[in-house]
């Protein structure tokens, strides 16, 4: 069976100018593997309408979920909205729903909802909002693309709440193995194994220590018992 597959949209010139590291491709990626669905593809675009429009036309197009982070805030920077809507051709505006939303838990807080905040609220026409416990300002699905907010507490809730209404596959299986030798003596052996479980996804992420080379040999797939099985003949390969 082949798991349903994924995208990830990272937007924002903080990441892009390496002020900011992005922990959200790390969390998703754990979460998407455990759901059985395969990120498939990572992509960051700066806070540029036209660049966020190609990218999310041409990962919808591609991938059957798309999930971008960040530009949903109320400074002027925070297009991603605008920026969705053209993608899908769908006006954007204040929606009642969200604006309700937002004006209760300003309230709450004894906080004015001014113009800023209002931005908040601002989405496509025909979307549904995704639910965020932590700061309340919305999300929103469009299509098959899930847009979430960049703040890392805020993006996690999102992603708690959209994983749910998607359909997941068979969970992938791991297993990591330490090899005490250089990728160079390693990579033909490596490369039988692999050819004989054409099924399983075999990597090689090479290390130095102490003036000695390494590599750790990461072998995944939906079968666990295949996944033991070629794990047990990779460690008899380099006992």
């Amino acid at each position: 069976m082949t798991n349903p597959t994924a995208a990830m949209l990272v937007i924002g010139d903080e990441i892009l100018s390496g002020r900011t590291r992005d922990a959200n491709m790390h969390h998703l990626a754990g979460q998407l593997t455990e759901a059985g669905i395969t990120l498939s593809e990572v992509r960051i675009v700066s806070d540029d309408h036209d660049a966020i429009v190609a990218a999310v036309r041409a990962l919808s197009d591609t991938w059957d979920s798309v999930f971008t982070s960040g530009g949903i805030g109320p400074t002027h920077d925070d297009i991603t909205a605008d920026a969705i809507g053209a993608a899908f051709g769908a006006t954007v505006d204040v929606r009642d729903d969200a604006r309700a939303l937002l004006a209760a838990h300003y309230a709450r807080s004894g906080q004015e909802l001014n113009a800023a905040r209002l931005r908040m609220a601002r989405i496509p026409e025909g979307a549904s909002l995704i639910d965020n416990p932590v700061s309340v300002a919305p999300g929103f699905t469009l299509g098959n693309v899930h847009v979430m907010a960049g703040v890392p507490s805020v993006f996690r809730a999102m992603v708690a709440s959209v994983l749910p209404t998607l359909t997941g596959g068979a969970p992938l299986t791991s297993t990591s193995t330490r090899i005490d030798r250089g990728e160079g003596d390693i990579a033909g052996p490596l490369g039988d194994l692999a050819a004989e479980y054409p099924d399983l996804s075999m990597g090689s992420y090479p290390f130095q220590k102490d003036g000695k080379y390494g590599a750790n040999i990461v072998i995944r797939g939906q079968d666990a018992a295949r996944v033991t099985e070629a794990t047990a003949k990779l460690q008899t390969l380099f006992a």
